[in-house]
């Protein structure tokens, strides 16, 4: 087991540093970091932007810089959020807490290191992680028919529910709605129109990239002129980098925590890395001996999310590699990648294109050193990015998306649907409806009905089927039981006071 750990490890830094894999590997983490940094778009709006960029690459080298902005995003993030106070991610949020606190004390240059180390170390376990349970759990993936991939699905959307901030019934409306809006489009057994109300263009099916854009791209943009452009830049106080003695004896234990933490959460579908730095933050309030110092500065308030949301970040990947399900509006991002280049994920992506897999595994680990080696001496670069203002960068990035989705299939309908998508994710901003699950819903819409429609046909028709084999039956059981519990009175009293804490 462990010999074929390493084989296959070496297969994927072979496949990880050949030179153009290097070069997009970086284009992805400094875009990603970038992207981090700059408030107001989050990589999920970023991967949606730069999809169209990625049809010319080949499928490895396309995965390798979208993976790449993901953790270099996480990674960016806690940037913005020490010196400005402002999270250029969402995982980021709670890093501001305390890291923004720690600047005003002039240790700006410490937290931003321990933001880095924590997000290194954290990668570099979490990577190992991805490459030991994978190819199990792929193998175990191997097993499922339709009936099994259905209920997995249908436990997933219910799993993002439980996840999603906010109101149960909100989330399922979510979900509901983006299973709808993936049903529009050509009936794949009937070859009959459905729900494209006549209009030629739908015949496809609603863009998948479009919805991404306008759902997060240009909502957030609508959404972030509302606030006033009051930044405060700790400009000249980044020197002392290098954490002292007693800051390090302070940093290991949260580190290792938040890690291990963020690395069990990142699996859970929905999740991910926000729900990681959440819980890894109130893990280590509870735990820590300085507990009365959170949220005036305390280094383990920056060390343990930073660690959880990196670590949270790369073991989403697992179930997208092995089960080719999204767990985050990211990874659903990253299937539609794969898609585009013609890869049906799944548990067959190991056993067919094993250098896919490991290539991007181990461009993981690669990624991650870039990210430590490049960032802390680019800083200066950040704060100056930090002080464009918002009236030049904002107009730039709505034009880029819309040639990015116009240049899909040269259609000026779809730049249309992008805004139609961004003023109605601009309205579930207003109505404090999350638009992940719904892309996580537009995502799995099809797949799941594609798997019931093949389980139907194999069973005759007989819904049973779901239940009699152990496998989908224990995912449904399980898809029933969170449902109950979620809507416990006294659980979902929990759940909204956790939310509200983080």
């Amino acid at each position: 087991m462990d010999m074929t750990i390493f084989s296959n490890l070496a297969l994927g830094f072979g496949v990880a540093l050949t030179p153009i894999n290097l070069l997009y590997c970086l284009i992805g983490v400094l875009l990603g970091t970038l992207i981090g940094v700059l408030p107001g778009i989050g990589p999920v709006a970023t991967i949606a932007m730069l999809l169209p960029v990625t049809f010319s690459l080949s499928p490895i080298t396309a995965l390798i810089m979208l993976a790449g902005i993901y953790y270099g995003a996480q990674y960016g993030g806690s940037t913005s959020a020490i010196l400005v106070n402002l999270p250029g991610e969402s995982s980021s949020v709670v890093t501001c807490l305390d890291g923004y606190q720690m600047a005003r004390q002039g240790r700006a240059g410490v937290a931003l290191a321990t933001a880095a180390m924590g997000s290194f170390f954290a990668g570099c376990v979490a990577t190992l992680i991805v490459a030991m349970f994978a190819p199990p759990l792929a193998e175990v993936a191997l097993k499922f028919g339709p009936s099994e991939y259905f209920s997995l699905m249908v436990l997933g959307l219910v799993a993002a529910v439980v996840l999603a901030h906010g109101s149960v019934l909100k989330a399922v409306a979510m979900v509901l709605l983006g299973l709808l809006l993936g049903l529009v489009g050509t009936d794949v057994n009937s070859g009959v129109l459905r729900f494209a109300f006549g209009i030629s263009e739908l015949a496809d099916g609603i863009g998948f990239v479009t919805v991404a854009m306008g759902l997060f791209g240009i909502a957030e943009i609508i959404s972030n002129l509302e606030l006033k452009d009051e930044r405060e830049v700790f400009t000249n106080k980044v020197t002392n980098m290098w954490p002292t003695k007693e800051d390090w004896k302070r940093m290991w234990k949260p580190i290792l925590r938040g890690t291990f933490l963020g690395s069990a959460l990142g699996i859970l579908p929905g999740g991910g890395a926000l729900l990681a730095s959440f819980g890894a933050y109130t893990l280590e309030k509870k735990v820590s001996k300085y507990g009365h110092e959170f949220g005036k500065g305390a280094i383990e308030g920056v060390a343990a999310p930073e660690a959880a949301n990196n670590a949270g970040a790369q073991t989403s990947f697992i179930p997208l590699l092995t089960l080719g399900i999204p767990s985050n509006a990211v990874m659903a991002l990253m299937i539609g990648a794969m898609m585009i280049q013609g890869i049906a994920p799944g548990p067959q992506v190991m056993t067919e294109k094993p250098q896919l897999f490991w290539g991007m595994i181990a461009s993981m680990w690669v990624g991650n050193l870039m990210l430590v080696v490049l960032n802390l001496p680019m800083i200066g670069l950040w704060i100056k990015l930090l002080t464009v203002p918002y009236r030049i960068l904002y107009p730039s990035i709505v034009v880029f998306m819309a040639i990015g989705v116009y240049s899909l299939s040269n259609n000026p309908f779809d730049v249309l649907l992008m805004m139609i998508f961004g003023l109605l994710g601009y309205i579930f901003v207003k109505l404090e409806c999350e638009p992940a699950p719904l892309l996580l819903g537009f995502i799995l819409g099809p797949l799941m009905e594609e798997n019931l429609r093949r389980a139907m046909l194999l069973s005759r028709g007989d819904p049973i089927v779901f239940f009699t084999k152990p496998i989908s039956a224990g995912f449904l059981i399980a898809s029933i039981v969170l449902l109950i519990i979620l809507l416990l009175p006294n659980i979902r009293k929990k759940r909204e006071e956790a939310f509200v804490e983080g």
